[in-house]
């Protein structure tokens, strides 16, 4: 049985006077829809039982957990949080930059946001930055010796596997959304992903305006 992530990093990094943004983004491989990206931050704690409690919600990857427990993980992350930020960037950005450039703008916003939200509360704490995979340039008032690009980090991080959550329920429940507009291509089931459904769909009805142009172009008529 795999083991779920846990606070390591965290409690390391509180010990050092930071406050910790976890980071995750959703849909970057998707064929159509908008890309997500959640970040999330618990209060910074020694006490064993408020980590105790924590770790006992089963948060995990997004990907690894089932729909329903996912939508009550989302409200749990949301209520249990010190702060928290879901950035969207459109299928339009997404086209116009690439899905990595559009990756990136969206964890700078999450970052800006909370960032802000802190100066706003007069929360005193220096900030480090947990991403998965990731190292980002140019992340204002962070740099890069405050962050870390963790591979895997939504299965090892409880930040950024809850900053993968309120992400995923975000971005699916949009997917569901547009599916109603557009229903030949089955959102509401593959949230926009390349499955043989959507793939076939593609090439009876052609693309619509939510469609990633480079990822339909590469993988359905390449």
């Amino acid at each position: 049985m795999n083991s779920l992530p846990t606070l390591k990093h965290e409690i390391e990094l509180w010990k050092k006077g930071y406050i910790v943004i976890g980071v995750d983004e959703v849909g970057r491989g998707a064929f159509a829809g908008p890309l997500y990206v959640g970040g999330v931050v618990f209060l910074p704690t020694t006490n064993n039982k408020r980590i105790t409690k924590l770790l006992s919600y089963g948060m995990n990857d997004s990907k690894k957990i089932k729909p329903r427990l996912r939508e009550s993980l989302s409200k749990i992350i949301q209520r249990e949080s010190f702060t928290h930020y879901v950035s969207t960037i459109s299928v339009t950005r997404i086209n116009s930059l690439g899905v990595g450039a559009a990756t990136f703008l969206g964890i700078r916003d999450v970052v800006k946001n909370i960032r802000e939200t802190l100066k706003g509360l007069n929360y005193p704490r220096k900030v480090f930055v947990l991403i998965d995979k990731f190292y980002v340039r140019y992340l204002h008032g962070i740099g890069l010796k405050n962050q870390q690009g963790i591979v895997g980090g939504d299965g090892i991080s409880l930040s950024i596997a809850a900053a993968s959550i309120i992400a995923k329920v975000a971005r699916d429940n949009h997917m569901r959304r547009l599916s109603a507009k557009f229903p030949a291509y089955g959102w509401g089931r593959n949230k926009g992903y390349g499955t043989n459904m959507h793939r076939f769909a593609l090439q009876k009805f052609g693309a619509t305006s939510l469609h990633r142009k480079d990822f339909i172009e590469n993988f359905v008529w390449s």
